[in-house]
């Protein structure tokens, strides 16, 4: 057989295996509200069509485990940062209308990003297991923080859109740059940077910090270099758009 259609065949192939995010996608986009300029984002929980979130969840559990380690390394890390954003919106769902933060279920009894309340890859999962344990630890890149969202206003916005392979590099860097540019997260200030608590939580996903910062330095509105370095407090109201909801 000639060797190009040997080629197109394995590229059709891995093509058919591409997980399908258009669902997520569809929610995203029609209740994703997009704030200060593109830089943060509320959700429309009260209106969500809980079917529908319910078929893309059931679809993500399906997922065998060996399936899923065959496919490309984009393709994964989409699949997961997806999963994670869909399981966690779920998760409020289960509360709302009545919760004014995620931490509403409880720190040690209940604690939402600890609690195996879903199932992936044939057995229970929690969020922190999908940020933690799989892409933080497998992955290492620290634009992931910017991507997974704690349903919260002081984490960086839900996206409004699903995350896929094919243009994850772009949509990862964008998050970036939008969170970091959000002056009421993150700042240069009086000769300091002024951070979100992110940076001190995780401080070893960004190491050398100075380095990475200065990579930023102009979306930061620092002059770059070392420069002190301070945390402003996590705001972990929910990130609820309230008055577009259905109550």
């Amino acid at each position: 057989m000639d060797a190009r259609l040997i080629l197109a065949g394995l590229m059709l192939s891995g093509a058919a295996q591409a997980f399908d995010h258009q669902p997520w996608n569809g929610l995203l986009k029609k209740h994703v509200v997009v704030l200060e300029d593109g830089k943060a984002s509320q959700f429309r929980y009260g209106s969500v069509e809980r079917k529908a979130l319910h078929s893309y969840l059931s679809s993500l559990s399906k997922v065998g485990e060996k399936e899923f380690k065959t496919w490309p390394r984009q393709e994964r890390m989409a699949f997961l940062i997806n999963a994670y954003n869909a399981f966690a919106v779920e998760k409020v769902l289960t509360r709302y209308p009545d919760i004014r933060s995620i931490w509403d279920f409880g720190k040690i009894f209940g604690n939402p990003f600890k609690d195996e309340f879903f199932t992936l890859f044939g057995r229970k999962f929690s969020l922190d297991r999908i940020e933690h344990d799989t892409l933080r630890k497998e992955y290492r890149d620290p634009r992931i923080h910017y991507a997974v969202n704690c349903a919260s206003v002081g984490c960086p916005m839900l996206r409004e859109e699903a995350y896929v392979a094919a243009r994850l590099e772009q949509q990862l860097e964008e998050q970036a740059v939008r969170f970091l540019s959000d002056r009421s997260r993150n700042r240069y200030r009086e000769g300091k940077l002024e951070v979100s608590q992110i940076f001190d939580w995780f401080k070893e996903d960004f190491e050398p910090r100075d380095k990475y910062f200065a990579r930023y330095a102009k979306v930061l509105g620092s002059p770059g270099g070392a420069v002190p370095v301070s945390f402003l407090a996590y705001d972990w109201s929910l990130n609820d758009s309230r008055s577009s909801s259905r109550r």
